[in-house]
């Protein structure tokens, strides 16, 4: 919650990057005729797209709250970062092999496979950068865990379909690369049909990784572990709570909801127990900042 990444920054990178290698990509699938080629180009063009999606579904979590939407619209950017999912599998993914399953019935020679080798090295070398500006963002949020664990944890939607987009990139890149000059080296133009099912293989595994993740957020969340574990510690070291029954919280975006069931120290008299529970509350507000709704009922039993 507090110090959450900046995800408009990664988007950026990773749409200036793709845009640029999917027209590089084109070029050089048209010029080679390599399904390999051809079926990072579409990828490109798809996660370029996917881009898109992202920066719209994070300009819809800044909506004002309505009577439909009490809660506000954090939550949309998890449905378009689903949706990315979705179009990565089919656009991406599906394609991929249906492109290298049709090459491998119907082989065809590389023409200029030199173009097509320095494009991937270009590629390689702006998605690399799209990796590293996406990784500034997901450090800032990592805490000493490794890459796998954030991944699980994280509740940054639209940082996880980067990351994982922009995983399979360079992959993909690597496979494209090996694919073609294995069949510049031997002739035989089924290196590239495998190198294309190869990637379009990668691509569905990794979108099917996203698409659980994202799920879970899309259905209904807690705050990540960590910091439900310090919410928790908070709510007991505060002098007016003498016992914490219940927290429970959901993320929405970047916001957070959380509703706390207490028995709070003995006060006197009604009015000094509300201004017990409002300094608990404005002290929870400063250390977990990102917490857009506090409900707090206090109670003698859970």
């Amino acid at each position: 919650m507090a110090g959450q990444p900046d995800s408009l920054k990664s988007i950026l990178f990773a749409l200036f990057a793709n845009s640029a290698i999917a027209l590089a990509k084109g070029a050089a699938a048209f010029v080679t005729g390599s399904g390999a080629m051809l079926a990072e180009a579409i990828h490109s063009v798809a996660d370029a797209g996917n881009q898109l999606l992202l920066i719209l579904g994070l300009r819809q979590t800044k909506k004002a709250p309505t009577e439909d939407h009490p809660l506000g619209f954090g939550k949309s950017i998890y449905f378009w970062s689903f949706l990315v999912a979705v179009i990565l599998f089919s656009l991406g993914g599906m394609f991929s092999v249906y492109e290298g399953i049709h090459k491998l019935l119907h082989p065809v020679p590389l023409s200029h496979p030199w173009i097509a080798i320095a494009v991937l090295a270009f590629a390689i070398a702006a998605e690399s950068v799209s990796l590293w500006g996406c990784m500034r963002e997901v450090n800032k949020e990592r805490h000493g865990r490794n890459l796998m664990q954030w991944f699980r944890n994280s509740r940054s939607s639209a940082l996880i379909v980067v990351f994982g987009e922009d995983i399979a990139a360079l992959f993909g890149l690597l496979f494209a690369l090996s694919a073609i000059v294995a069949t510049f080296l031997t002739g035989n133009p089924l290196w590239d049909a495998v190198g294309t099912i190869s990637i379009g293989v990668l691509l569905i595994v990794v979108a099917v990784f996203v698409a659980v993740e994202v799920k879970q957020l899309l259905i209904g969340q807690s705050v990540e572990p960590g910091t439900l574990d310090e919410m928790e510690d908070f709510l007991r070291g505060r002098p007016e709570v003498e016992e914490l029954y219940r927290l429970l919280t959901m993320q929405f975006g970047p916001d957070a909801m959380v509703a706390v069931k207490a028995r709070m120290a003995p006060t006197g008299s009604e009015r000094a127990m509300i201004e017990a529970i409002n300094a608990v509350e404005r002290a929870f507000r400063e250390r977990f900042s990102g917490t857009a709704w506090l409900f707090f009922e206090p109670d003698v039993a859970d």
